[in-house]
């Protein structure tokens, strides 16, 4: 092997930004920083801002990669609030939501496990996505006796469900404050992260 060989990079391409990263946890932080988002400015998300956040949902995988869920993006401001009235308190977040997303799954019992895997997956991804872009989500959950009420709003056949309403849209000044204060809002490491074993009580 020559000498330039021997002193090349081993990949080509190499990219210090990629592979040299500043901390593990600056990379991730992302994903530290996303948080539930409950209340909203009147402001609209841009299409840009939605395609953007839907196309995160439809590339989230899914069990045995089936994408059972398919995506209904809600705008009227009527549809919203009906669908809010409907499910409170769950729904609350959607009160000030300038948007929707109702994730529609299959009624299938022998798939219920699954698909409420699938369909956690795919919310948890748009409240990222939406941090990301410097909006805000938040994840309302539709209770069984609540969805009759929320198929006749968005006219879902029988053979079709929803567990899950994302609300999206630009957070209010109050709706970005800490909810709890620095190194509170979750358990300490020592408390939660354990090596080989839980310890006994």
């Amino acid at each position: 092997m020559g000498a330039a060989a021997a002193t090349r990079p081993h990949c080509s391409g190499h990219n210090p930004r990629m592979t040299d990263p500043a901390s593990p946890r600056e990379v991730i932080r992302p994903l530290l920083r996303a948080r539930q988002v409950r209340e909203f400015t009147e402001q609209p998300l841009t299409d840009d801002q939605l395609a953007a956040i839907t196309d995160v949902a439809r590339w989230t995988g899914s069990s045995r990669n089936t994408q059972p869920w398919r995506f209904v993006v809600i705008r009227d401001p009527d549809t919203i609030s009906r669908l809010e009235a409907a499910g409170l308190p769950q729904t609350r977040a959607l009160k000030t939501a300038t948007a929707v997303v109702a994730i529609v799954l299959p009624v299938d019992p022998d798939r219920t496990v699954s698909h409420a895997y699938d369909d956690g997956r795919a919310a948890e991804r748009m409240l990222i996505a939406a941090g990301m872009l410097g909006v805000g989500a938040g994840i309302a959950w539709v209770r069984p006796d609540v969805l009759p009420a929320v198929r006749e709003i968005l006219e879902l056949p029988g053979d079709r469900m929803i567990r899950t309403l994302v609300a999206l849209g630009h957070p209010t000044d109050e709706a970005r404050k800490p909810k709890s204060p620095p190194g509170e809002a979750r358990l300490p490491r020592e408390q939660s992260i354990f090596r080989e074993r839980l310890p006994a009580d």
